[in-house]
């Protein structure tokens, strides 16, 4: 029993044999792709909420195509068909350029690809949050004066964070498990890690389960950093019962 014990903390030792290092290493990866993508996708989404909601009929049509279509396919086709045949058009607009091609970053192409699949998440969040403000708040800004970026900062912002909070948090949640699909670009993140690590030592049962309590650990921090947040968007505000 011991040595089976002694065997499992050598295999997720952080140094090498083992191959906790490498868990860890992917655990960051996942956490800095699905930050920067989620940062992505919150300016595409607000954005696309902003336009949906500004009365132009051609940009609204363009983004209702955007939301839906994103939304319709599953994200892997998604990251998988965007990565190649992005990288396909840019090589492509670069020959036309008589250009050298360029090899698109694994990580780079993962934090697009995934920001650009949680813009038309959030656009909708983001929309819905807007709707749920009193139109009275945004007509008072407009009688004293305030120009559209202040109404936004002063008004738009603070009122609109408290309903979208929870979306984005469920959004962010998703985010991190999502990001195990941009291991079909090359790119090395947490679930590739673990693949790697359970195939070179035939201990999948080990390393899938050290994986999950990573991804736990990942769950249960932001459940916290949300719960703050919550609670400082909402000071002020009357608890619900």
């Amino acid at each position: 029993m011991a040595t089976a014990q002694q065997d499992i903390l050598e295999l997720l030792s952080p140094y090498p044999p083992g191959w906790g290092g490498v868990l860890l290493a992917g655990a960051v990866s996942t956490v800095a792709i699905s930050a920067c993508a989620f940062a992505i996708g919150l300016l595409l989404g607000t954005g696309g909420a902003l336009g949906k909601l500004s009365g132009n009929r051609m940009l609204r049509l363009l983004l209702d195509l955007y939301t839906t279509l994103i939304r319709a396919v599953p994200e892997l086709i998604l990251i998988v068909g965007l990565y190649y045949a992005g990288t396909d058009g840019l090589n492509r607009l670069l020959a036309a350029l008589e250009l050298p091609p360029v090899n698109v970053n694994g990580f780079i192409a993962a934090v697009a690809v995934l920001g650009f699949v949680q813009g038309a998440y959030m656009t909708e969040v983001l929309r819905g949050a807007i709707l749920a403000i009193p139109t009275g708040q945004m007509e008072a800004a407009k009688a004293f004066g305030m120009g559209p970026a202040l109404r936004f900062r002063r008004v738009l912002l603070p009122a609109l964070l408290p309903n979208a909070l929870p979306g984005l948090a469920n959004l962010w949640m998703s985010i991190t498990k999502d990001s195990a699909l941009v291991a079909v670009v090359g790119y090395q993140e947490l679930a590739l890690a673990t693949r790697l690590a359970g195939a070179s030592t035939k201990h999948y049962f080990v390393f899938f389960l050290a994986s999950a309590f990573l991804y736990l650990a990942i769950t249960l921090v932001s459940n916290v950093a949300f719960k703050l947040i919550e609670g400082r968007v909402r000071r002020g505000q009357p608890r619900l019962a």
